[in-house]
């Protein structure tokens, strides 16, 4: 694994949720493993942005070259959690030609009609991308199951259907790295608060983020419930405490950084003939036609063709 950047610990450890893993016991307004505070935080990560571009560029190339694999980051949380930050943030600073975003808000009238991944699976990153999910299929067992939207029964079944995905989406080739925010209640209140105060964050106030807020117990259980059943080995939950942004992000950046790093990805040899290529483009550098067409671009033919209009010019006056 890659040295953790001014990490006291590393935050793939401190924030797996584990077997003992108890929801009621996390203080989300701590930083776990970075105590070199908010300023040290954010020059690491731009630091850690450079060194994330070439591991992109790594993986982009890869999946050009015919490799398998990709990168997903799933991301959970309740309103203001700050999903929408992490991704303009931390995604912020890859290439977003290598990024492949989807957001699952409430299904619409054709999702509907399909089974609830049907969704999801065309959301999939292909082969050198990374996917990004802001909420996920995971809100089958948080909102669909707090809201009572389909029979207790049938919910039940629901988190060993999501065990089955992940390890076949992790069997295709991505590496699946799911990650929850978790902001405490009187963070959230102060967030919605500044939503409703400021007229620039009115757009983003949503009436039913209070409907949700009342139900805040409820969904608290359900995220318990959908850690004890669903982090395993292969795609673990990270538990991030979100009160601090900076730290949500730069722990969601280590996260990645250390997935990507995980993949050990090597440039790809070249498919073809490189020293015969090089002849061949060695032969086009020494071809005088070429140099003659070169130097035309660069000035050389236009010269004379300025001065023959010039005097093309001049010999029409004089028939004047």
């Amino acid at each position: 694994m890659a040295k953790d950047a001014d990490w006291d610990e590393s935050p793939v450890e401190l924030l797996r949720a584990g077997r003992d893993f108890a929801l009621a016991d996390l203080d989300r307004d701590t930083t776990p493993g970075w105590s070199a505070g908010k300023a040290a935080a954010e020059a690491t990560m731009a630091a850690r942005g450079e060194e994330l571009s070439d591991l992109q560029e790594r993986l982009f190339a890869h999946g050009r070259s015919g490799g398998d694999r990709s990168v997903l980051l799933v991301l959970q949380g309740l309103d203001t959690s700050g999903k929408g930050g992490i991704v303009r943030h931390v995604l912020g600073m890859l290439d977003p030609q290598g990024v492949a975003l989807a957001s699952f808000g409430v299904p619409t009238e054709t999702e509907s009609k399909h089974h609830h991944l049907w969704r999801i699976r065309r959301a999939l990153p292909p082969a050198g991308r990374i996917g990004v999910f802001d909420r996920s299929h995971y809100e089958q067992v948080l909102v669909v199951k707090v809201d009572g939207l389909e029979p207790a029964q049938e919910n039940e079944g629901r988190y060993a259907e999501l065990n089955r995905f992940d390890r076949q989406v992790i069997n295709s080739g991505t590496t699946v790295i799911k990650v929850a925010l978790m902001v405490s209640h009187e963070e959230q209140g102060a967030r919605l608060r500044e939503r409703l105060e400021r007229p620039d964050k009115h757009w983003k106030y949503n009436p039913g983020d209070v409907d949700t807020r009342l139900k805040w117990n409820e969904f608290q259980d359900a995220y318990q419930e959908m850690f004890e059943r669903t982090s395993t080995e292969a795609a673990p939950w990270y538990v991030v405490p979100a009160d601090h942004k900076w730290y949500a992000r730069i722990a969601v950046t280590e996260l990645l950084y250390q997935a990507l790093v995980g993949l050990d990805l090597s440039w790809p040899e070249a498919d073809f003939d490189l020293e015969k290529e090089k002849a061949r483009l060695a032969a086009t550098m020494a071809d005088p036609g070429y140099e003659a067409h070169e130097n035309e671009d660069s000035g050389g033919g236009h010269g004379k063709k300025h001065k023959k209009d010039k005097k093309g010019k001049k010999g029409k006056g004089k028939k004047k």
